[in-house]
């Protein structure tokens, strides 16, 4: 019986979580349609993206400043 209750807990609790999760991704779905409404909305966005490469050098220069930061630290 104790079982049955806690198995039953844990459905009502699943429950729960799911209908919030639910009701939350009814809110989003048209935030995310509004930019996509036509061709132009598309390729303008991703315009907007910065060039892996640019990301690529970003991410190497800031471990490139770690290691220098890390090799100084050590006597």
């Amino acid at each position: 019986m104790r079982a049955a209750f806690s198995i039953l807990g844990l459905v009502v609790a699943f429950a729960i979580v799911m209908f919030m999760m639910k009701n939350q991704a009814k809110q989003l779905v048209p935030q995310v349609a509004k930019p996509v409404a036509g061709a132009s909305a598309a390729s303008s966005s991703v315009g907007q993206l910065p060039a892996p490469a640019a990301v690529g050098a970003q991410v190497q220069s800031a471990i490139d400043q770690a290691a220098a930061k890390a090799s100084d630290a050590q006597p």
